[in-house]
C-alpha cells in the first residue's frame, strides 16, 4: 500500500489491501475503504481494549520525554543551522495536540472540599436520630459523647449533629405531632376499638397513667399506645374517669370503645363501670395472679418457699457458693444454669425460682453439702413437694403467656382457658397427692377459680367474641343456654348493623324547582298473589334485616371449625361478603384483648427511660419519648 499511514491504530495492523487490514492479535480482516480507521478503533475497543489502554500510557510517557528532550536541545544547540532549528520547532508544534488530547484531566479544588450536606437529606438524618433516641432509650447528651460524634463523622463529615436543646425543645415534639396525626387518621378508620389502662409510679415519685387501643383494620388486629402522662391528683375514680373520657375525646373514640381491661382495683372499676357506663372486662391475668398468690400463701407452702429463697439468695450473693454450683454442675454433666430469685409482686417468679432449683437439684445439694452454709436444708419428701407444686402452676403459666399477647386475639380465649384450667385443676382433686400441703392448695386453686371465673360465660363481650371466633363457636361453652343467649345478642347486633338508615324528613321533601317521581309498582297478576307472598321475604334485597342476620348466623355455625392456631382474621377476610351482618359485628368483638398486659409493658420501657441518667426528664419529655417508643 502506497498510502501513508499517519495514525498510531496501524501499530496494530497490517494492511492487506486498499480496502482491508489484518488485526496483528486476532488476524481478523477489517474494512478500511476510502483509508477510515473508525472500524479499526472499534475493533480494539471492543475485542482488545488492554492495547489501547498501553497504548495511552506510552504515548503519554513519550510526550513527557520528549518534550523534556526538546527543551534540552533548544538550550545547548545555540550554534546549529536554521534548517536544525526549523525542524525541532515544527516536530514540537505538530506534537503538542497529540499530548493535550492524551493529558489527564486536571483535579479541581472541589475535589478536596467537602460538600456540605443538603437540607433535605439533612432533616432526613435528623429525623432517623431522634427515632433512634427514642427507639433505644438513648438520652440527649449521646450527641456531645466524643465517641458518638467521631462515629457520626466516620460515616458522614458534612452531617452537623443538633444539638440536645434542639432535639429536645424543636425535632423531638414535631415528631411526636407528626405520629400522633398519622395515628389519629388510622384509627378515626377503625370501626370500634379496646382500650386498657393502668398506671405506675417512677423512681422519682411521679405516678403516670397509660392508654394503650387495641382494632381492627384491614382484618388485623393493631395495638397503639393512645397516651402516657402524669396524675397529679389522687387516683379517686373521678379523677380517673375524666382522664379516661379527655384521651377518648383527644382520639375521637368515645364512641367506638367495646371495653376497656383493667386490673381488680375497685377505684378503676368503679371509673370505668358506673362512671363511664363502658363495657368493663377484669384483666385475666390479674385474676390468675391473685389466685396463685393466695394458694401459695398456705402455711406449710409457704414455709417451703422461704426455705428455697434462702437458699436462692446465698447462692447468688455468695461469689464461692456460684463458682461451687457451677464447678458441680461441670463435673455431672450438666448446663451451667444460675438460680432464679423471685419477686414479690409476681407470682410467676416464684415458679420459675422453683423449677429452677428442681432442674439443678442435684449439684445444689452437693454445692450446699460442700459448704454447709447455715441454711434450712430442704428434705426429700419438701422435694417432691416442690416439684408437685411446680407441675400444678405449670399450666397457669403457660396460660398466662398465652393470654397475655397483644398482637394476636386473645378476647376469645378467656372462656375456654377458664374451663380449662377448672379442669385441669378438677382432675387433681380426683387423683389427689399424698402429700397434704398439696391437696389443700389444689382445693383452694379450685375454690378460688369457681369464684372469680364461675360467671364467665355471663360477660357479654367475652361471650360473643368467643362465639365468632371461628375456631371456637358455641363448641367452647359448658353451659347451653349461655351460647344460645350469646346467639340471640349476637343476631340482634347483626339485624341493627343491617338497618339502614332512615332518610331526614329534610332529604324527603321535594328540591325546590323540582319533583320527585316514584315509578309505578306494576301490578301483580291474581294467580302470583300467593306465590308472592310466600317468598318475597326470601328473595336477596327485600328480605327483613332480622331474617337476613338469622340466615347468617345459622350458615356460620355451620361451618366447619378451623384449626386452633390458625388466624380466625385471615377467615374473616375470606368470608366477609358472605357473612357482611355478622362481619360487622365481629370486628368490635375481636379487637377485645383479655389482660391489661400492653399497658402495663409501657411502664417497663418507661423504667429504661427514666434512669439514673435522665432523672431530671420532664414530664412532657418522658410522654413524648414513650409514646414514640411505643407506636414507631
Amino acid at each position: 500500500m502506497s498510502t501513508r499511514k499517519r495514525s498510531d491504530i496501524w501499530m496494530h495492523f497490517v494492511g492487506v489491501n486498499q480496502a482491508q487490514a489484518r488485526c496483528q492479535y486476532c488476524k481478523n480482516l477489517i474494512s478500511v475503504h476510502g483509508g477510515s480507521t473508525s472500524n479499526m478503533r472499534r475493533h480494539l475497543k471492543t475485542k482488545h481494549p488492554t492495547a489501547l489502554l498501553a497504548d495511552t500510557q506510552q504515548t503519554t510517557t513519550g510526550t513527557a520525554e520528549a518534550a523534556a528532550t526538546t527543551s534540552a536541545t533548544a538550550s545547548t544547540s545555540t550554534d546549529s543551522g536554521v534548517a536544525s532549528t526549523s525542524t525541532q520547532l515544527a516536530t514540537a508544534t505538530t506534537t503538542a495536540p497529540q499530548a493535550a488530547r492524551k493529558r489527564p484531566k486536571q483535579t479541581t479544588m472541589g475535589g478536596f472540599i467537602n460538600r456540605p450536606i443538603q437540607p433535605l437529606q439533612q432533616s432526613k438524618v435528623d429525623q432517623a436520630l431522634v427515632k433512634m433516641i427514642a427507639t433505644d432509650f438513648q438520652p440527649f447528651t449521646i450527641v456531645e459523647d466524643r465517641g458518638f460524634r467521631a462515629y457520626t463523622a466516620a460515616l458522614d463529615p458534612s452531617y452537623v449533629l443538633p444539638s440536645r436543646g434542639t432535639i429536645s425543645k424543636r425535632m423531638l415534639p414535631n415528631l411526636f405531632e407528626k405520629v400522633r396525626a398519622e395515628l389519629q387518621e388510622q384509627i378515626r378508620t377503625a370501626p370500634a376499638v379496646c382500650l386498657t389502662t393502668d398506671y405506675w409510679t417512677s423512681n422519682t415519685t411521679t405516678s403516670y397513667m397509660s392508654v394503650t387501643c387495641h382494632y381492627i383494620t384491614d382484618f388485623k388486629l393493631r395495638s397503639n399506645l393512645l397516651d402516657c402522662f402524669v396524675v397529679a391528683e389522687s387516683h379517686t375514680s373521678q379523677n380517673l374517669a375524666q382522664e379516661l373520657s379527655r384521651v377518648a375525646k383527644e382520639w375521637g373514640i368515645q364512641d367506638k370503645i367495646a371495653a376497656c381491661v383493667t386490673d381488680n382495683a375497685s377505684n378503676i372499676v368503679k371509673a370505668v363501670n358506673d362512671i363511664l357506663k363502658w363495657n368493663h372486662v377484669r384483666c385475666f391475668a390479674h385474676l390468675l395472679n391473685l389466685t396463685v398468690r393466695s394458694s401459695v400463701h398456705q402455711t406449710e407452702i409457704q414455709a417451703l418457699i422461704l426455705k428455697v429463697k434462702s437458699i436462692a439468695e446465698y447462692v447468688r450473693r455468695s461469689t464461692v457458693a456460684s463458682a461451687k454450683l457451677r464447678e458441680m454442675q461441670l463435673q455431672m454433666g450438666q448446663v451451667q444454669l444460675r438460680m432464679k430469685q423471685d419477686v414479690a409482686t409476681r407470682w410467676n417468679s416464684t415458679y420459675f425460682m422453683m423449677q429452677r432449683a428442681i432442674e439443678i437439684k442435684e449439684p445444689l445439694v452437693s454445692t450446699m453439702a460442700l459448704l454447709n452454709p447455715l441454711l434450712p436444708a430442704l428434705t426429700p419428701e419438701e422435694w417432691d413437694i416442690t416439684k408437685e407444686v411446680c407441675d400444678i402452676l405449670k399450666p397457669f403459666e403457660e396460660v398466662t403467656v398465652e393470654m397475655s399477647s397483644e398482637r394476636f386475639v386473645t378476647g376469645s380465649k378467656a372462656i375456654l382457658m377458664a374451663r380449662g384450667l377448672q379442669r385441669i385443676v378438677a382432675h387433681r382433686q380426683r387423683n389427689p397427692s399424698t402429700h397434704e400441703p398439696v391437696k389443700g392448695m389444689v382445693n383452694f386453686l379450685a375454690a378460688d377459680l369457681e369464684k372469680r371465673f364461675g360467671q364467665i360465660e355471663r360477660v357479654r363481650v367475652l361471650a360473643e367474641a368467643t362465639l365468632l371466633d371461628p375456631r371456637f363457636k358455641k363448641h367452647a361453652f359448658v353451659i347451653e343456654r349461655n351460647a344460645e343467649e350469646t346467639v340471640s345478642r349476637v343476631v340482634g347486633a347483626a339485624t341493627h348493623a343491617a338497618t339502614p338508615t332512615l332518610p331526614s324528613t329534610e332529604e324527603e321533601e321535594e328540591e325546590e324547582g323540582g319533583t320527585t317521581v316514584n315509578p309505578p309498582s306494576e301490578p301483580v297478576p291474581q294467580f302470583w298473589a300467593d306465590f308472592e307472598e310466600r317468598v318475597t321475604t326470601l328473595r336477596p334485597g327485600v328480605q327483613n334485616p332480622s331474617t337476613g342476620a338469622m340466615l347468617e348466623i345459622k350458615g356460620f355455625l355451620a361451618e366447619p371449625l378451623i384449626p386452633r392456631k390458625a388466624d380466625p382474621l385471615e377467615w374473616w377476610r375470606v368470608r366477609a361478603l358472605v357473612y357482611q351482618n355478622i362481619c360487622t359485628v365481629m370486628k368490635t368483638r375481636l379487637c377485645i384483648v383479655a389482660t391489661s398486659v400492653p399497658s402495663e409493658c409501657v411502664f417497663s420501657k418507661t423504667g429504661q427511660i427514666i434512669t439514673d441518667r435522665r432523672n431530671r426528664l420532664s414530664p412532657s419529655k418522658v410522654r413524648e419519648l414513650v409514646f414514640l417508643n411505643a407506636n414507631l
